[in-house]
């Protein structure tokens, strides 16, 4: 909402007030009002220019990016969903929109991406499948063409060759073969991309270096489903399976907006099957020591793709730095102050949090001015004091990552 300074609202309630038949009456009254007006406004616009008049807006400026073109929008839309539906782009199912339309818009320069399904021939040994997909990662590509992958097999794009009837981009699925492997009497099946027995021993980081014996001879070529033994020699042996907790890989991505992530291929835990020597003494365990961990189902990591533009507008960047806020902390300030009040100075919460920081209550940023109601410069004076309790804006910014909250 944009407020009229009260010198206009005066000159305005004062020319209403006499009533047209007195400008009428005194024609030379409408020069003189104009004049005075003309002043009032040109001082306003210095006073914006050099004093950080703020005003506070709804509005939003939003770059669309489809299919390489960049389409500027201001806009009130409250998620990304919400303004892909006002937009009318006529994307169908198989498009993709990152961030994910839940995703609130709650900054100027806000980055969307659209990219558009194309197909895609996905070959599994002799089958091949034609999809539609905007995917960018080949294991979710094969997953979509109805494929069921396995952690150990490999997918992978490519470009078709028009000699095997395949034209434009492909996913090759490169399976891994099934395998009975049996650890010290523990059947666990298993799948492997090893030729030979010694190769799927390294693969599986499987040692025999406590005088172990494996069946069949390590030079023994892989076949689907055959039965390998690892054998302990002597001893009790016990194991117990447990989950491998699937890495998250973070990239860092220019096309999106800072502070956004999205989530490009989701994460699978793997097994783990660890194996341990048990001494007893008259039917009682008196020690256990591990002798073999082996990785029985590889982790698919999960990617992460982590937004590094920073495109901040000029107004809020010169608020900042007249607030004392340095340009390397602008980028944590603005994500903070965006999605705390949506750089609304007056934004107030029931609880009694108040202003661009959400002070709770408001009246503590008292401590930073008379004007800490209306001045988003003395508000930002006490939200850098506050933030210094997390050692800084930065420590600030990753504490309201892992909490929502500040």
């Amino acid at each position: 909402m944009r407020f009229f300074p009260k010198a206009i609202t005066r000159l305005y309630d004062a020319a209403h007030h006499h009533g047209r038949q007195h400008v009428r009456q005194r024609p030379y009254l409408l020069p003189i009002f104009g004049m005075i007006l003309g002043l009032v406004v040109v001082g306003l616009i210095f006073l914006s220019k050099n004093g950080h008049t703020y005003v506070e807006t709804n509005y939003h400026v939003v770059f669309v990016f489809d299919s390489g073109h960049k389409r500027t929008v201001d806009t009130q839309a409250p998620t990304v969903g919400a303004l892909i539906a006002r937009l009318n782009l006529n994307l169908i199912p198989q498009d993709l929109v990152e961030p994910a339309p839940s995703t609130p818009i709650v900054e100027d320069n806000f980055r969307i991406n659209i990219y558009h399904a194309r197909p895609v021939t996905v070959i599994d040994g002799t089958t091949k499948t034609v999809t539609l997909t905007a995917q960018k990662s080949a294991r979710v590509v094969a997953e979509q063409a109805g494929l069921q992958v396995q952690p150990e097999d490999i997918a992978s794009f490519s470009q078709g060759d028009i000699k095997d009837n395949v034209i434009g981009e492909q996913v090759v699925v490169a399976r891994a073969t099934p395998i009975q492997l049996n650890l010290y009497g523990t059947q666990v099946p298993s799948y492997t991309q090893a030729h030979t027995v010694a190769q799927m021993l390294e693969e599986k980081h499987i040692q025999l270096d406590n005088g172990e014996t494996v069946q069949p001879a390590v030079t023994t070529a892989i076949t689907p489903n055959m039965q390998i033994f690892i054998l302990a020699k002597g001893s009790q042996v016990v194991t117990s399976e447990e989950t491998v907790p699937a890495p998250t890989e973070i990239v860092n991505d220019a096309s999106l907006s800072f502070g956004t992530t999205v989530v490009r291929q989701q994460g699978v835990a793997g097994k783990e099957i660890t194996t341990y020597i048990v001494a007893t003494q008259s039917g009682t365990e008196i020690s256990r020591k591990i002798i073999q961990q082996a990785i029985v189902q590889a982790p698919v990591p999960q990617i992460v793709a982590r937004g590094t533009t920073i495109d901040i507008n000029g107004d809020k960047t010169s608020i900042m730095a007249a607030a004392g806020i340095s340009s390397g902390d602008y980028a944590y300030a603005n994500f903070i102050i965006s999605h705390e009040s949506g750089w609304r100075v007056t934004a107030a919460n029931p609880s009694g949090a108040y202003g661009l920081c959400q002070a709770l209550p408001g009246s503590k940023m008292a401590s930073a001015g008379a004007d800490w109601q209306t001045n988003p410069i003395t508000q930002l004076r006490w939200c850098s004091g506050y933030a210094s309790r997390y050692g800084g804006w930065g420590g600030a910014y990753n504490f309201w990552l892992n909490h929502h909250y500040w």
